[in-house]
């Protein structure tokens, strides 16, 4: 059986990743900025980068964020991707006079508070890759589960339950 998604992205995603094994195309994500199609209420990937990520990390953009991250506590697979190092945060490696520690502190506590796990990729391709293969095993094993739900199913009515 073939397991490979479509993976959606969502059409304000500013710069999409180039996604190179599963075939991909736009749309509109209630939460998240990738999923596949079929699951898109169950699967959610939301992005940053560093930069972006900073700016999440104070004021209004953080209450909007956290918005964000509150809706995805209902699917069963979301992932918050940093696209870039812990080593850049640490560093300083960014336009805002925000401290590593809060940039750091912020992101295990959102992870914590909203059960949502923090992935670091170096780049967008490393991105791309992890966000392609999160997708193939997430429904590899929805269709694996179905597979197996239907497996001894019976075909037509109980007998129990036939009409005379």
């Amino acid at each position: 059986m073939d397991y490979r998604p479509t993976i959606v992205i969502d059409s304000r995603e500013q710069a999409p990743l180039v996604f190179r094994n599963l075939a991909s195309g736009p749309g509109t994500l209630t939460s998240g900025d990738y999923s596949f199609s079929g699951c898109e209420e169950i699967f959610a990937i939301e992005r940053k980068s560093i930069p972006d990520l900073v700016s999440c990390c104070a004021g209004s953009n953080r209450e909007r964020f956290e918005r964000e991250l509150h809706r995805l506590r209902g699917y069963r697979f979301k992932r918050l991707l940093i696209v870039g190092t812990r080593a850049e945060i640490e560093a300083g490696d960014y336009r805002s006079n925000i401290k590593p520690q809060s940039v750091l502190h912020t992101l295990s506590a959102f992870e914590a508070r909203y059960d949502c796990p923090v992935v670091f990729c170096p780049d967008p391709t490393a991105g791309a890759l992890q966000v392609e293969s999160w997708a193939y095993w997430f429904a590899r094993e929805i269709v694996k589960s179905f597979e197996a739900f239907t497996k001894g199913a019976p075909s037509g009515p109980r007998k129990d339950t036939a009409a005379a």
